[in-house]
């Protein structure tokens, strides 16, 4: 395939579960060829606004807002604000779409995209949108219909998608999650300052952290750490909860829990672990099924349609990781994750079963796609 020049508009965000695979599809159009013009779409006043510049991409913010679920008196005087934003984000869509002239309209979900691909696709402008999760975004969901290929990551998306549009591409994660060699792990453990040869659990909160699984840390810590005799523990906490932890952890003698509100080098912190605690958003799962790490997902409850319980049981129903109730992490999270960790036939099983599930090439796949749209 001929990789040419492209003009590409992407659109989405919200979270960091759409914006990375959508910083990824970016680089990997870039890599194709240097020349490719790419803007991104999201929405004011979000995450992707601070995210994609960092990343050294061009971004235009729309007036969107999303409608919120719980019947606050707040969330109502959102909700009557949203139709209007939508149709001054539309009209500001399309004026983006007629000074860009793009090639390709690309969405990531989160509703930021539903403004720009509705008028991408009006004005016949070739489009593709890529899920992230087992369970289709409602954006998405409004949007297949008018799209010319869906990008997915998880099988059985049929009840969601034409079946005809569907292309199974797995979530675009970043280069250097891939399996690692044992050299790649001594280096990691010297790294952090670990003992070869312990037990090793990598808790990832994620940027902002998890109260939940801060607190099923806290509570293992306060019943004594059992079972922990040969455990060392990297515990990100996150940026919202670091003092609170930091004052919990002072004058406590743990020197095997490592807490830190951020991981810089979450490849290192990957090949390290024996055994991964985490949410179950799509990017840690696609990340986890890369690095082919032994986990315990624990699904947040406040998220949309419930889909980090669905993105989590794809695995286990596959018998290749294990799940804990976020209202049971408190008793049973660390207990289960020891027990997995000192479990080397059951971890080998679960890692063996993460292998087929692992799509490193997702981003090349989705940006063949495009091509083929182009």
């Amino acid at each position: 395939m001929e990789y040419r020049k492209i003009k590409a508009i992407i659109s989405g965000g919200g979270t960091g579960g759409h914006i990375f695979p959508a910083i990824s599809i970016a680089n990997k159009l870039r890599e194709l060829n240097p020349e490719t013009e790419i803007l991104f779409v999201g929405a004011e006043g979000r995450m992707e606004m601070e995210k994609v510049p960092a990343a050294g991409y061009k971004i235009v913010g729309l007036p969107i807002l999303g409608l919120q679920r719980k019947p606050t008196l707040q969330n109502i005087l959102n909700d009557l604000k949203v139709p209007f934003r939508m149709l001054k984000s539309e009209r500001m869509a399309g004026r983006l779409i007629d000074e860009f002239r793009p090639d390709v309209a690309i969405g990531v979900g989160g509703y930021a995209s539903a403004p720009l691909l509705r008028k991408a696709s009006a004005k016949g402008i070739p489009s593709l949108i890529q899920e992230q999760n087992g369970f289709a975004g409602l954006t998405n969901k409004m949007l297949a219909k008018k799209v010319q290929c869906i990008c997915v990551a998880y099988e059985g998306m049929e009840r969601f998608f034409p079946t005809d549009k569907i292309v199974f591409s797995g979530n675009p994660i970043r280069k250097e999650f891939h399996p690692y060699s044992e050299a790649e792990k001594e280096a990691a453990l010297e790294f952090y300052s670990l003992t070869p040869g312990k037990k090793h659990i990598l808790i990832v909160g994620g940027s902002l952290g998890s109260g939940t699984l801060n607190n099923a840390m806290k509570q293992w810590i306060c019943d004594g750490c059992p079972g922990g005799e040969d455990v060392e523990i990297i515990w990100q906490c996150g940026k919202y909860y670091k003092k609170g932890i930091d004052e919990f952890m002072s004058g406590r003698d743990l020197p095997a829990i490592r807490h830190s509100d951020f991981i810089a080098r979450m490849d290192f912190a990957y090949a390290a672990a024996d055994v991964i605690i985490s949410r179950s958003g799509a990017s840690s799962i696609s990340e986890i099924c890369a690095v082919q790490r032994a986990a315990v997902f624990v699904p947040s409850p406040n998220v949309a349609e419930d889909h980090q319980t669905h993105n989590a049981m794809a695995l286990v129903n596959k018998d290749a990781a294990l799940i804990v109730k976020d209202a049971e992490a408190a008793q049973k999270l660390l207990p289960t994750a020891i027990g997995l960790a000192h479990d080397p036939e059951r971890t080998a099983r679960l890692e063996a079963n993460l292998a087929p599930l692992a799509r490193l090439d997702a981003a090349q796949t989705i940006a063949d796609e495009v091509y083929k749209l182009v």
